[in-house]
């Protein structure tokens, strides 16, 4: 998420000609997703049910459990950045003459890092530090230190290690034994039609291979009551096929900083994937269902499809067809984006009380009051980040 500048290549690539303006504007354009808050559409929506909001809403809000939409794209293109970037950024330290050994020690210090900040986000309206580890940090954190580890075996070997995760991970969750449907008070986001049913319904919120693993595993750390089940159905051991997300943002690193032209970098993003989506829809529908919040492995394939021709697209207008100036505003955000997210989740709430308090309530009221609310925290982190810019300060890990 917050790797260091994508600017150098591997011993084994031609030399990069600069840092790849895509990285910066693709990552700004997630950041600048999230620090939106969907602009409020969902709540717009609500208050205007008869208006052309409430069509474009379920698009800006997270899919109930299985599918996904433009709003459930954010963490894997998040986590696939990450990936991207230390494609580049181990490479660079290469280059400089660090070692091995400093690379993995930089690199354990950077994990265990984002798994406390992460921890410390989950704990931020707790009385005591909530043991949780499906913040998107934690995630990270927890499959950072073997994504740099497989930076050091070739792309073929990549693959197949990515492929055996996701095998092992279906395979887990395909040969638990069946449990009986969630009960209907502990899944209060979802609605009846949406409970799986059949084979599929090994997959189900609560029930599945990773919640039993969660109720052992969470029942280890202090807690003031025992842990049954986490909201929204999150698992700690969604960090397994986010490992992959990642390494697929590797991959595609690597790709990049190849002697290929531009072109053929291209075209090898965009074949890339549109088989992963292929894939994924057929997994989804043969295999396991498509699912955000425990990371299914075909929402590994199809999300990871998806979030490679979203880079494919900032790579052919930013770094092919040299039109950057346009994405200032992103740029500007992706070059600190620990920066938005820390912000964004310990003080947004902060932000819309102050501007509430001097601005007037009156701003935020009414039918669009919540879209004019989020709107007004985005400027004001953009504008910390347009500040921060200007200064050439950049908050890294």
């Amino acid at each position: 998420m917050t790797a260091p500048s994508a600017s150098s290549p591997a011993p084994s690539a031609a030399p990069s000609s600069g840092r790849l303006a895509s990285l910066d504007g693709y990552r700004g354009f997630i950041m600048v997703l999230m620090a939106s808050g969907s602009l409020g559409i969902p709540e717009v929506a609500k208050n205007l049910p008869d208006s052309g909001w409430a069509t474009v809403a379920p698009w800006f809000d997270h899919v109930a459990w299985a599918g996904g939409v433009l709003w459930d794209m954010i963490q894997p293109a998040f986590m696939f950045m990450v990936g991207v970037a230390a494609a580049f950024s181990t490479a660079k330290r290469l280059e400089r003459g660090d070692s091995w050994g400093a690379i993995l020690r930089h690199a354990a210090v950077r994990a265990l890092v984002l798994v406390l900040l992460g921890v410390l986000l989950a704990s931020n309206w707790s009385k005591l530090t909530n043991w949780s580890f499906t913040n998107v940090l934690a995630q990270i954190g927890l499959g950072y230190f073997f994504l740099i580890l497989l930076t050091r075996v070739s792309t073929r070997w990549q693959i197949c290690i990515g492929a055996g995760l996701l095998i092992i991970y279906w395979a887990l969750f395909a040969c638990w034994p069946a449990s009986p449907p969630p009960a209907a008070s502990t899944i209060k986001w979802m609605q009846p039609h949406d409970v799986l049913s059949g084979f599929f319904a090994k997959w189900n919120p609560h029930v599945n291979a990773a919640a039993t693993f969660d109720r052992w595993f969470l029942n280890l750390f202090p807690r003031t009551e025992p842990y049954v089940y986490g909201g929204g159905g999150y698992q700690t051991l969604n960090f397994v096929p986010s490992l992959v997300t990642m390494l697929l943002g590797l991959i595609c690193g690597e790709r990049l900083r190849r002697k290929d032209s531009s072109r053929t970098k291209l075209r090898v993003l965009v074949v890339a994937g549109v088989a992963l989506m292929a894939a994924g829809l057929v997994a989804g529908i043969f295999v396991c269902p498509i699912v955000k919040r425990i990371w299914t492995p075909s929402w590994t394939l199809w999300s990871g499809g998806i979030v490679i021709l979203m880079l494919a697209a900032f790579y052919a207008v930013m770094d092919i067809k040299g039109w950057k100036r346009w994405a200032m505003p992103l740029t500007v955000v992706g070059m600190n984006s620990i920066t938005v997210y820390l912000l964004f989740q310990l003080s947004g709430g902060w932000i819309r009380e102050t501007l509430a308090r001097h601005l007037g309530a009156d701003w935020f009221t009414g039918p669009y009051g919540p879209m004019m609310s989020r709107l007004g925290v985005l400027a004001v982190i953009w504008l910390l980040c347009w500040w921060l810019w200007r200064q050439k300060v950049f908050l890294r890990i």
